[in-house]
């Protein structure tokens, strides 16, 4: 399939300078460490925690429902009938802020923002336990404000990413830090579960999100930055090698949003739809996993948080994987970055959807297999780890100068369905230990991925826009 690349690479490549011939004395030293990975690490970490307020009560929920889960009789537990919306309404919340954080972001730099909404979602991890004891109704609107929170980190990650790594590091560290989510959930899945079965109980596991975000925020006021011209101590050399590598000082320029560009582009398209198929099927496992496995693998709840949190685990680590082998080729000119793009989302695309329709075979002729199920429930999830080398980063591709713009736009639109996915899932499943109900959520997950990996392959491109082009910046 050939590439939708724009006709502007030839105009920009006057003033772009390629990262790749620039060579400074030490080089090699800044590719092992820089500033630019301790933003990373940084940023890494934000998504592994955000993630982590997310998870927290997809697995805690059973144990808030269950009163044979805690030793300690003082933990309270709840009859809801309502368990879909009180887990979608998080993204209620997510999905208002998104295009308006890409924009503040790309005005006024990321920081204090994320600084300033970290600090409120971690106090909101906090009083989740006060909340549900007034009932769903107040842990609802708790989810829909820490949700609110929670959409600035996507729009500021990917704005900080276009500011500190160049275009030969794209994969590789844009991974990193997005990777950050799947580890994010493979520790809140355990640390839930674990948690949850002890005295302290499930209010313990949001006592404790919350404690480790309003750490990081510590960190962050300290070590974050929002460009590295904005950095009081990064070494000249990594300045330079970043900027050029970018083509120019983006810090410097200045333009308004080309809206119009943006909303009638086929490749910005693409990766809406490709965004949204992923969002519909990530929420849909990682919200009601740990209840298929408690309904129709009859697994405990300690046990859930472990085995739900493996296949995220996979998913971290083929993330690296991945991201190495998709630099390697753009770097050493094997793929265009157009076709790498699309080869990654490809894989991180089909396979899972080949798994995920054969969990709907498995369930649909009830075969009493659950080591074969969690074997493709691995596949399906951390096979997906390829895709944070696709479409997940083609933003940057795209448009250097409005990427946290794009993520904002492309994220509220997928959350979306991402909010829609546990309300169907409500609405299919309503009896936990049918196998038969679950099949069709497995099936619409795998067609899902199927109609967003034809679309992004058709009309994806891995070219700067015509639009994207600021003749006001110069390279430093």
């Amino acid at each position: 399939m050939p590439d939708n690349d724009g006709p502007n690479s030839a105009e920009r490549s006057d003033h772009h300078v390629s990262a790749t011939s620039l060579q400074p004395s030490h080089l090699s030293l800044l590719d092992w460490y820089g500033v630019r990975h301790t933003q990373i690490i940084l940023l890494s970490f934000l998504v592994a925690i955000s993630y982590g307020f997310s998870v927290t009560l997809s697995v805690g929920v059973v144990a808030m429902t269950d009163p044979e889960t805690c030793p300690n009789p003082d933990v309270p537990t709840y009859e809801w009938n309502d368990q879909s919306v009180i887990l979608s309404s998080f993204y209620v919340g997510y999905v208002i802020p998104q295009v308006a954080a890409g924009q503040l972001a790309k005005s006024y730099g990321p920081k204090w923002f994320l600084v300033v909404t970290f600090a409120l979602g971690s106090l909101l991890s906090i009083l989740t336990p006060i909340a549900a004891s007034f009932g769903s109704w107040t842990i609802i609107s708790c989810r829909v404000l820490l949700g609110l929170t929670q959409g600035f980190v996507y729009p500021s990650a990917h704005n900080l990413l276009s500011k500190w790594v160049p275009p030969q590091e794209r994969a590789r560290l844009g991974t990193l830090v997005y990777a950050g989510g799947p580890l994010g959930t493979v520790v809140a899945m355990a640390v839930t579960g674990l948690l949850s079965e002890t005295w302290l109980g499930w209010p313990s596991a949001f006592y404790f999100y919350g404690l480790v975000g309003m750490i990081w925020t510590g960190v962050y006021i300290v070590f974050g930055s929002n460009t590295p011209n904005d950095h009081g101590s990064i070494d000249l050399e990594e300045k330079l090698y970043i900027s050029q590598g970018l083509g120019f000082a983006q810090d410097s320029c200045s333009s308004g949003t080309p809206w119009r560009a943006i909303l009638t582009s086929r490749p910005v398209w693409a990766v809406i739809l490709a965004q949204s198929a992923h969002a519909w099927v990530f929420t849909a496992l990682f919200t009601t996993v740990p209840t298929y496995m408690g309904g129709v693998l009859e697994i405990d709840i300690k046990n859930i948080g472990m085995l739900a949190g493996v296949p995220y685990l996979v998913l971290w680590m083929m993330s690296f994987v991945f991201s190495s082998l998709t630099d390697c080729a753009i770097t050493l000119k094997h793929l265009k970055v157009g076709l790498a793009r699309k080869t990654a989302t490809t894989i991180g695309f089909a396979i899972p959807a080949a798994a995920l329709f054969g969990l709907g075979l498995i369930n649909s002729f009830e075969f009493d297999d659950w080591e074969l199920t969690v074997v493709l429930l691995v596949i399906a999830i951390g096979i997906n780890a390829s895709a944070y080398c696709g479409y997940h980063v083609n933003h940057m591709d795209l448009s250097p100068n409005h990427a946290g713009t794009l993520m904002g736009i492309a994220n509220s639109a997928s959350n979306f369905f991402a909010v829609f996915a546990p309300l169907l899932q409500q609405f299919i499943v309503t009896d936990h230990r049918n196998p038969h109900q679950w099949a069709i959520v497995f099936y619409t997950s795998s067609g899902v991925y199927i109609v967003g990996n034809l679309v992004y392959v058709l009309f994806g491109s891995g070219e700067a826009q015509t639009w994207d082009e600021l003749s006001s910046c110069k390279v430093i």
